[in-house]
């Protein structure tokens, strides 16, 4: 089963702490120590080629507004991995799991 799937920022919180989910963050190291997601992982979008990520998960990709996430998606939806990209990304979210340094 493979796919990529569109979400809005507002059904997020639905996939956070799901052991079936993998929710990973786009954008440059700097950026997600600043702000992210709960429980996402950092995986630059300019390092993300030589990533191996679980197959028996969903990805949930999210960047800064959308457009990465969008790219990258695809790419592993054609190699076969279930994936759901957040439209909007992290700019759009306004859930009770966003993390901001002090």
């Amino acid at each position: 089963m493979r796919y990529l799937g569109m979400i809005s920022a507002d059904e997020v919180d639905q996939y956070i702490h799901r052991p079936d989910v993998l929710i990973i963050d786009l954008r440059c190291k700097e950026e997600y120590m600043q702000m992210h997601i709960e429980g996402s992982r950092n995986i630059p979008y300019d390092e993300f080629e030589c990533m191996c990520l679980p197959r028996n998960k969903l990805i949930v990709l999210y960047c800064d507004r959308g457009a990465s996430s969008l790219v990258i998606g695809r790419e592993l939806a054609g190699c076969g991995y279930c994936v759901k990209s957040v439209t909007g990304g992290i700019h759009a979210y306004r859930g009770k799991y966003l993390v901001k340094s002090d």
